[in-house]
C-alpha cells in the first residue's frame, strides 16, 4: 500500500513539473523585423514606397503588403484580390505567400494586401528583392517588384 502511494504521488509530482514546463517554455521564435520598406515597381500601374508587415506561428507566417505610393484608380471589394507575393530566400530559393485578402479600396485609397499566408523554417531569411507581388484585379494582372533589398533588412523566421 506504500508503494502504491508513493508511486502515486511520484507521478502527481512529475505530472507538475511537465505542466510548468510546458507553461514556462519559451514561445515560438518571432520574425525580425517586424516590418520592412521596399519601393517597387509596377509597371505600367505606378510604383514607390510600400511596407511589408510580417507575423509568425510557428511554422506558419502571414505577410501584407501597404503602399500610399501607389493607389486604387477604382473601387475595390473586400477581399476580391488574389495575391501572390513570392520572396527570395537566401542561399536560393524562394516562398509564395497567398491569399485572397485586402480592404475595400476606393479610388485614390492606398494599395493595401493581405495576411498572405505562407509556410516558413527556422532560420529563413526572406527578402522582397528578387521576389514579386502579383494581384489579379478584376481579371488583370498587375505585377510588382523590389528595385533593391527591404530595410532594414530581411525577414528572419
Amino acid at each position: 500500500m506504500r508503494a502504491k502511494r508513493t508511486a502515486t504521488g511520484a507521478a502527481l509530482v512529475a505530472g507538475a513539473l511537465a505542466v510548468t514546463g510546458l507553461a514556462l517554455a519559451p514561445s515560438a521564435a518571432a520574425v525580425t523585423p517586424q516590418s520592412a520598406t521596399i519601393t517597387a515597381s509596377c509597371g505600367i500601374f505606378g510604383g514607390g514606397s510600400a511596407t511589408l508587415t510580417a507575423t509568425q506561428s510557428g511554422t506558419s507566417a502571414t505577410l501584407s503588403l501597404t503602399s500610399t505610393a501607389i493607389s486604387a484608380p477604382v473601387t475595390v471589394a473586400a477581399d476580391s484580390i488574389t495575391s501572390t507575393l513570392t520572396m527570395a530566400k537566401a542561399g536560393g530559393g524562394s516562398v509564395v505567400f497567398s491569399g485572397t485578402k485586402n480592404p475595400v479600396m476606393n479610388p485614390g485609397d492606398p494599395v493595401s494586401v493581405g495576411p498572405l499566408a505562407g509556410t516558413v523554417a527556422s532560420g529563413y531569411s526572406l527578402d522582397a528583392y528578387g521576389g514579386s507581388l502579383k494581384m489579379v484585379i478584376f481579371g488583370i494582372t498587375v505585377t510588382c517588384t523590389a528595385s533593391g533589398p527591404q530595410s532594414p533588412g530581411p525577414f528572419v523566421f
